[in-house]
């Protein structure tokens, strides 16, 4: 195992996020090989070198693999400047530090995962591995079949950039909305709000239903579960062989 700097091993255990680790070890509380390190990227063998925090020998965590479904009009952070509720108000208080794999804005709901596994979660979010992932969109009008086509075909947006869907299909209609399912096998800010606001259409209710073969199924809003053995596996499998990971788990994640 390659050395990696001192904050980004105690989040490859499962400590805490980077973040965190960067604040214990910036306040002093972090032992490299019996000496304090003030430094976060202090280079550091995980395998090798013995860290303690708080005098206690670092440890790993055992792993949690854990769904949400995410309420809407909650945000996706451990805190909030604006004293919004978040997500980490409907996650059990007996478990270790978890992060968010991805992030659903504050009006989307639906399925969001929780893990300290940070290689794992840096696999499921990296554009690389073409992970599927269903919503089931509620839009202000009907979708025709000429609309559909523009989805999977994709359009130019003002600053260059190009937004498509892998597939679109149209689930139920109301009297005045319908319902529309869509997969994403990318992932980039507010992708689908962006497409339907560009073909003139509201997006009045997003429900991520899927990640993979990873079904919401019928959990309800706010509630949580861990994942079993078989869905972990099937992620895996969805995800295909383990390629070093682009990004940790603490870096940016674009909002759906």
């Amino acid at each position: 195992m390659k050395k990696v700097g001192l904050a980004r091993a105690l989040s490859k255990v499962g400590y805490c996020s980077r973040s965190q680790a960067t604040d214990l070890i910036r306040a002093g509380h972090v032992k490299l090989n019996g000496v304090v390190r003030l430094d976060p990227e202090t280079p550091t063998h995980p395998g090798k070198d013995h860290i303690e925090v708080d005098d206690a020998p670092l440890a790993a965590s055992d792993r949690i693999y854990l769904m949400l479904s995410k309420p809407r009009g909650v945000v996706t952070t451990a805190s909030d400047e604006k004293g919004r509720k978040t997500v980490y108000a409907y996650l059990p208080k007996n478990l270790p530090w978890l992060a968010p794999v991805g992030r659903l804005d504050k009006a989307s709901e639906g399925l969001l995962l929780f893990t300290n596994d940070s290689e794992w979660a840096a696999r499921i979010t990296a554009p690389e591995t073409h992970l599927d992932k269903t919503y089931h969109v509620q839009i202000n009008g009907f979708a025709e079949l000429a609309l559909l086509l523009c989805l999977r075909e994709g359009i130019r947006t003002g600053d260059g950039g190009f937004l498509r869907v892998k597939e679109a299909r149209n689930l139920r209609r109301g009297e005045r909305n319908s319902w529309l399912e869509i997969i994403l096998d990318e992932g980039k800010n507010r992708q689908i709000r962006r497409l339907l606001e560009h073909l003139h259409l509201e997006v009045l209710r997003l429900v991520r239903v899927a990640i993979g073969p990873l079904a919401l199924g019928q959990l309800q809003k706010g509630a949580t579960r861990a994942l079993t053995t078989e869905e972990k596996k099937a992620l895996d499998r969805a995800m295909g062989p383990i390629r070093p990971p682009r990004r940790s788990i603490d870096s940016p994640q674009f909002l759906v």
